[in-house]
């Protein structure tokens, strides 16, 4: 039975997320070479998925009404702008209040360093992604965070290699309906 995604169907009614359905396999192959490559061409995109440049636009406009595309965009190397040192920046705070947590949010996503920002469970409260060009930048970068707001504690890691680095996510794989035994 189709169900429906945004003004289209699908073949399973099974839902992921924040309630959207399951993309179909189709959907599933324009998102992944999207991830791949973002500038290819609508024909490019069509002919690879199977279908007219029409369906095919239609479909990846439901995908980004849906939150699924989020946009598309260049990926640099941060080598080649001159901020090739990564630091992860684990956060802990005494103060858990939102009005705390609204403030740091505000400054910290302020920091054009700040490349990543999560807030994490475990025995750390914050988590930063940031790039730099140097230890004397990423000095001068940490003295502004502590300079912000107290914190509890501090703890800085410097990422010697990149040894993965990706902005794929991976797809899951098509449900399967039930399994259907051959007759002898």
């Amino acid at each position: 039975m189709p169900v429906e995604i945004c003004g289209g169907t699908l073949d399973s009614g099974r839902q992921f997320g924040m309630g959207m359905k399951i993309m179909d396999a189709i959907d599933r192959k324009i998102v992944a070479l999207l991830q791949e490559n973002a500038s290819l061409s609508l024909a490019q995109i069509a002919h690879r998925v199977g279908l007219s440049q029409s369906p095919c636009w239609k479909r990846i406009q439901r995908l980004e009404k849906a939150g699924v595309i989020l946009k598309r965009v260049a990926l640099i190397s941060p080598e080649s702008i001159g901020v090739g040192l990564t630091v992860f920046v684990s956060i802990e705070t005494g103060d858990h209040s939102s009005a705390w947590l609204a403030k740091f949010a505000q400054t910290v996503t302020a920091m054009p360093e700040v490349m990543e920002f999560h807030r994490m469970a475990g025995d750390i409260d914050y988590m930063l992604r940031v790039a730099v060009p140097d230890m004397q930048a990423y000095d001068a970068f940490y003295k502004r965070l502590i300079d912000t707001m107290p914190l509890k504690n501090v703890t800085s890691r410097f990422s010697m290699e990149r040894v993965k680095s990706t902005t794929a996510y991976p797809l899951p794989a098509e449900p399967r309906g039930p399994a259907t035994r051959k007759k002898p």
